[in-house]
């Protein structure tokens, strides 16, 4: 072989191989193997910063609000994931709230949550699916008075932070039920108070301590 064509050969090897080494170096690593899984985190409900509301229309006039305000449970989530969040939430009956403690002791009672026999109201997800970069439709299980009925809600995805105590998340939902649905038919005959509830949901999730 031509002396002058080895070089040649040898000097066009020799490029190749660096070439091909500085694209192995700065290639990003899912063109040279597949993803790193995506981190899926435990999130607790943050009491302090989450909420449950209630509306129910009174007397065929006026929209009358409450709340709750022992709200716990968690969270499981990775933003960056399409399988959406999961939800295991747990209210506590007693923790009613509507500014009003005579009002307050009545809902307690038999006449509507019966706190002594049904002290929590839960909610436990099935399934997600991702509506857009910000909201999920989110279905599981909510048990209310005792009764568990099947609910399907559009979630928000508030946001993710990090910041004073750790990580955290949050979520609100809007949601209307029906409390004949679960067992709750005081005042319901004549239209004392309304059937349907609107429901407003809340929720901070966080790893970590702090408030």
């Amino acid at each position: 072989m031509n002396p002058r064509n080895v070089v040649v050969a040898v000097a066009v090897i020799a490029g190749l191989g660096c070439v091909l080494g500085w694209r192995s170096a700065y290639l990003p690593e899912a063109g040279r193997a597949e993803a790193a899984p995506a981190t899926v985190e435990s999130f607790a409900i943050d009491a302090v910063h989450s909420k449950a509301l209630f509306r129910v229309h009174h007397l065929g006039a006026g929209m009358f609000y409450g709340r709750f305000n022992d709200v716990t449970g968690t969270i499981v989530f990775d933003g960056a994931s399409a399988a959406g969040p999961q939800f295991d939430v747990s209210i506590a009956a007693g923790s009613v709230d509507t500014g009003n403690d005579k009002l307050d002791g009545h809902l307690k009672s038999p006449d509507f949550f019966n706190v002594a026999e049904h002290p929590k109201l839960t909610f436990k997800s099935k399934s997600a699916k991702k509506v857009n970069d910000k909201t999920y439709e989110v279905s599981g299980d909510l048990t209310i008075h005792g009764v568990t009925k099947p609910l399907t809600a559009q979630v928000d995805w508030t946001g993710t932070a990090e910041g004073r105590g750790g990580k955290r998340c949050g979520f609100e939902t809007v949601f209307t039920i029906k409390r004949s649905d679960f067992g709750m038919t005081y005042m319901l005959e004549g239209g004392g108070l309304g059937d349907e509830i609107r429901v407003i949901v809340s929720l901070e999730g966080m790893i970590g301590g702090g408030r």
